[in-house]
């Protein structure tokens, strides 16, 4: 009776192993597909749909939609890049990872993506993730997940299309195709401020768009940039928006509307303005 019983417990206990063993695939399989919420989010994104994302987050939406822009990657590509980020890092610019992995893309120094300073510059990494795509016979062609895994090597190469929706509501709102979509609630502590703020504002439009500098006019808390149209105009008055929180970006006005920090919230406006230029304002220095 006693060996009986014993046996009787152990095949219990392998019984439990086996269903918990089970349970652990189970749940690794199915997590793959779960969308995490972000915590913190301040920044709306309306264009087809809805996303929502920290001040970070969304800067770092707007410097890979405008890097890619100025490439002159078409829109596909920038939905590809923003889907692998969000999977990669969660918009995140990451000091580490998986092995070697590092910033936004998780890109790993051993594999030749550049050393780990370089790729934790939003700009580098987001640059080499353009060119690695562009490299990528009929990747046009494939679904968002195929076109990233191809470039990333993953090992959920399924991973990246549970974020081609968010991605695509981003790159239509980045890209200018919609009017007061990106609205941002910021607090009063900025990195920059005045001048700074301004200088940093007109040297980020260069750098992610290609901006030419005598487009953006800087002086010590506003800043103007001439457009050619309105789609482009949208492009930048999104992007200082997703910028505001780091330069104390105040006020955002194009074309009869208006975005203000105090508010958070894109809303109509009167009085005379110019439809090719871009308004915005900054704390000032004091």
């Amino acid at each position: 009776m006693q060996v009986r019983t014993r046996a009787v417990v152990a095949a219990g206990v392998v019984l439990a192993l086996v269903a918990m063993v089970g349970l652990f695939v189970t749940f690794r399989h199915i997590a793959d597909g779960i969308r995490l919420p972000f915590a913190g989010r301040s920044c709306t994104v309306q264009a087809g749909g809805q996303v929502e994302l920290d001040a970070g987050q969304m800067a770092n939406a707007a410097t890979i939609a405008a890097i890619g822009a100025q490439r002159g990657m078409p829109e596909r590509a920038v939905v590809v890049a923003l889907a692998t980020a969000y999977q990669e890092s969660g918009l995140r610019n990451l000091a580490g990872g998986d092995r070697d992995s590092v910033g936004l893309f998780q890109q790993r120094p051993s594999q030749g993506w550049g050393s780990p300073a370089e790729i934790r510059d939003p700009r580098y990494a987001t640059n080499t993730f353009y060119a690695a795509l562009a490299k990528v016979r009929d990747w046009e062609e494939m679904r968002v997940t195929d076109a990233a895994q191809t470039v990333q090597r993953s090992a959920f190469p399924e991973a990246y299309q549970k974020w081609a929706d968010e991605s695509e509501v981003l790159s239509r709102a980045l890209l200018g195709q919609a009017s007061g979509a990106v609205a941002c609630a910021v607090n009063d502590d900025p990195e920059h401020r005045g001048a700074a703020a301004t200088a940093a504002l007109a040297q980020g439009l260069t750098l992610d768009w290609g901006l030419a500098p005598e487009a953006a006019a800087a002086g010590p808390t506003r800043l103007t940039v001439t457009v050619d149209d309105e789609q482009g105009g949208w492009r930048y008055a999104h992007w200082l928006v997703s910028h505001a929180q780091d330069n104390g970006v105040q006020l955002v006005h194009f074309r009869g509307l208006r975005w203000t920090a105090e508010e958070g919230v894109w809303a109509p406006t009167t009085g005379k303005q110019s439809p090719t230029r871009v308004v915005a304002e900054v704390l000032d220095a004091s």
